[in-house]
């Protein structure tokens, strides 16, 4: 039986966005992360208004742009909410597709590893929101600890995939500092990792 997931969602013709070339941005339903300025609140509590798809049902509404995906070197990238919650969704949907279409995932990490693992070799790249590597910062913010995502940065590594990450450095007003950001870029650097976007999230008026 085909995995089903809620998709809150589907923002195509997107250029350099969140992955090379033209990619259509597939946003799931769920996250394990409760953080103060949550950018896409309905992708958590109440997801019964949303649709929900199986991979063959997503590659349907996907496949109208299959030209501009191979002619630009782009394809689907998966956010949400938090994509790694879906790995076989996403495995299933990579069978479908081929190889040809890049596939993307915007993610914080914390999941547990076994997901990563699973989507180590069908994923091209991975843009990773850190949020902060002190783990005061990070569970102040969003109410999980970091572990998770400490090991799933360490488990990239180990199989050699840290060029093929974007490691999203927030400055988050009231949680955290430039030096705060400063501190996280610097060990994750000594982990290997360096490629870096830093910027400063915007307060969502509740």
């Amino acid at each position: 039986m085909a995995e089903r997931a809620k998709i809150i969602g589907i923002v195509r013709h997107r250029l350099s966005t969140d992955g090379d070339g033209v990619t259509t941005l597939v946003a799931f339903h769920g996250c394990p992360l409760r953080c103060q300025f949550c950018l896409n609140p309905q992708s958590i509590g109440d997801g019964s208004r949303f649709r929900e798809y199986t991979p063959e049902e997503l590659y349907a509404e996907t496949c109208i742009d299959e030209l501009y995906f191979l002619a630009t070197k782009g394809g689907v990238t998966f956010g949400g909410g938090e994509p790694c919650l879906y790995p076989k969704f996403i495995r299933e949907f990579r069978e479908i597709c081929g190889p040809s279409w890049q596939i993307n995932l915007e993610t914080s990490l914390n999941v547990s590893s076994s997901n990563i693992k699973e989507l180590l070799p069908i994923v091209n790249s991975f843009i990773i929101d850190i949020k902060d590597i002190n783990p005061d910062i990070y569970y102040k913010y969003t109410g999980k600890t970091n572990d998770h995502v400490l090991d799933n940065l360490r488990l990239i590594v180990l199989v050699g995939r840290q060029r093929d990450c974007l490691i999203r450095l927030p400055l988050i007003p009231g949680f955290n500092k430039v030096s705060d950001r400063t501190k996280s870029q610097n060990f994750l650097e000594t982990l290997g990792f360096t490629n870096f976007d830093s910027f400063t999230y915007q307060k969502r008026i509740r």
